[in-house]
């Protein structure tokens, strides 16, 4: 058995109201024994690290929505409308016009082997100046070559002729999602994955496998220590058992500096097949490898206009928001997941969407209730007080993606949603005032994974230009830290063993250069990670 080892900072912030500031931490393998001053720290007898004594201290930040993707996907040109660090630290500029996006492309050519598809990501045409990327643009990268630019949101792609050609997709093709122009052709625009599906199929091209081995688990995990995460979600992994198999072993090891928590996709396949496919990957969980229930996805993304909004629909442009499952659909599947007592997460973007969860939901609980089910609402972006309600009384947690407030909340105010329901976009002031609990997420790679930006994000509702999007929304300091520490291993079902630094709990830990309490709030983002710890271990002692 390990000795009792005794960490000291200038302050650390446990999350747990009974304790909520103290300045040492003990710890005995691997799991908190006591928190306390130094005056009470006196007594324990054990080792005394001082690693941190000029650092502050919580618990590690649990990301609760994001994808493994995030770590490999940066095999591939960087694309996007803002500065991103990738998994390695190298910074990759902003292409915010279009030949900047195709010399970002036409330079990664060269490298590929003849026949093999060009792909660039983090595209968004809402950032772009000049023409939007159309199957014309992408042709002058290649013509005989498929070139595929994913878009930021994960919910669209544009792709080149040849890519087309290769789906079938012509001026007979009538297939949901697939753009035409005024001539009745396809600009090349590819909407969902109904229509995105066909095409990556015949290119090779599944942003799922590029999850799948141990090099995209570890560049994953690299990119989440550097954000000061020690637990982080796979939301909606395509996994069968030679992945669980695979996943288990590598994050098994003692350098594996993350927990993984896995939430298994239910869409795409029967309702059943999934039921019993999770519960045999139970047995591949373990202490750093956990199954947190099952996602389904109803809508879209509001910048990509694919996300069902209540009326009047999108403010300016074109409104073909998507049902990736028609809601009759969701009930059935919904009530199936819950009867067999798993935790169900959806995605709902779009006002229209989240009532369409909730009344599945509602359907599900009246039909069989249960205690404790802890279903979510994942993204919830345009929830309003009255859906807050009543998730609130179905005992349904929303799972909030406040980084839009900054990455995209500019256009959402004046191209997709319009000011008024950009003001209450991501409305975590209002969940908490209707008693529903409550987490924040990244959903990276859609955005960048940095729990604190996350945080700030909450806290100041500040666009890219500056614009303060309804400032009486914001929350608090404390509140939107709780929302990426323990709210957010709430809504995994892992807030007894993460989450905060309470007594009998895991010891991960985040170490940071500055308090987050004392800081100005517009200046939470600007701290440093110095470290985090995994069960009392530092995760800088590993090969990361």
């Amino acid at each position: 058995m390990a000795p009792l080892t005794i960490f000291r900072a200038r302050r650390i912030w446990t999350m747990d109201a009974a304790n909520p500031a103290v300045t040492h931490v003990a710890v005995k393998d691997g799991r908190i024994v006591a928190v306390g001053d130094a005056d009470q720290a006196q007594g324990w007898q054990g080792v005394r690290d001082d690693r941190y004594a000029d650092q502050f201290l919580l618990p590690g930040f649990v990301e609760a929505h994001a994808h493994v993707m995030a770590g490999p996907i940066w095999r591939y040109p960087y694309v996007g409308p803002a500065d991103r660090m990738d998994d390695q630290g190298r910074l990759w500029p902003a292409t915010r016009s279009m030949d900047a996006v195709l010399d970002r492309l036409k330079a990664a050519e060269p490298a590929l082997a003849p026949g093999a598809p060009l792909i660039g990501w983090g595209f968004d045409p809402l950032f772009v100046e000049g023409a939007v990327a159309d199957r014309g643009l992408l042709d002058a990268v290649s013509t005989t070559r498929p070139v595929v630019l994913h878009h930021s949101n994960g919910h669209l792609i544009t792709v080149n002729s040849a890519a087309l050609a290769l789906a079938g997709y012509d001026s007979t093709t009538r297939v949901t999602g697939v753009a035409m122009d005024a001539k009745g052709e396809p600009t090349g625009e590819l909407r969902e994955f109904a229509a995105m599906m066909p095409v990556l199929r015949r290119l090779g091209v599944d942003l799922a496998d590029i999850g799948r081995g141990e090099d995209a688990l570890r560049r994953f995990a690299s990119l989440a220590r550097r954000a000061g995460v020690t637990t982080i979600a796979d939301m909606g992994r395509m996994v069968d058992e030679d992945d669980a198999r695979e996943t288990a072993a590598t994050t098994s090891t003692a350098d594996y500096p993350v927990r993984l928590a896995v939430v298994t996709m239910g869409m795409f396949s029967p309702v059943a097949d999934i039921i019993a496919r999770v519960e045999r990957l139970a047995s591949f969980a373990h202490d750093k490898l956990h199954f947190c229930g099952v996602k389904l996805m109803i809508d879209g993304s509001i910048q990509g206009y694919t996300a069902k909004l209540r009326p009047p629909g999108y403010h300016r442009g074109e409104d073909h928001g998507i049902w990736n499952m028609a809601p009759q659909q969701l009930i059935q599947t919904v009530e199936a997941l819950h009867a067999a007592g798993l935790q169900i997460h959806v995605h709902a973007n779009g006002d229209l969407a989240t009532d369409a969860a909730l009344d599945a939901f509602e359907a599900a609980v009246s039909a069989q209730p249960r205690r404790d089910h802890r279903h979510v609402i994942q993204h919830a972006q345009m929830a309003d007080t009255a859906q807050f309600e009543r998730m609130a009384r179905l005992g349904v947690s929303a799972n909030l993606f406040a980084n839009h407030l900054y990455y995209f909340g500019d256009q959402h105010h004046d191209l997709t949603i319009g000011p008024q329901r950009a003001a209450r976009l991501n409305d975590g002031r209002a969940a908490l005032d209707a008693g529903v609990p409550l987490s924040l997420h990244s959903d990276a790679p859609v955005t960048p994974l940095a729990p604190l930006v996350t945080a700030w994000c909450a806290v100041n509702r500040r666009t890219e230009s500056g614009r303060i999007l309804g400032g009486e929304r914001a929350l608090t300091v404390a509140e939107a830290l709780e929302a990426v520490t323990l709210g957010a291993a709430r809504s995994l079902k892992l807030d007894h063993e993460i989450g905060s630094l309470t007594p009998g709990k895991r010891a991960d830990m985040v170490a940071l250069n500055d308090d987050p309490f004392h800081v100005p709030p517009e200046d939470i983002r600007d701290i440093a990670v110095t470290d985090t710890a995994l069960g009392g271990i530092s995760t800088a002692q590993g090969a990361r």
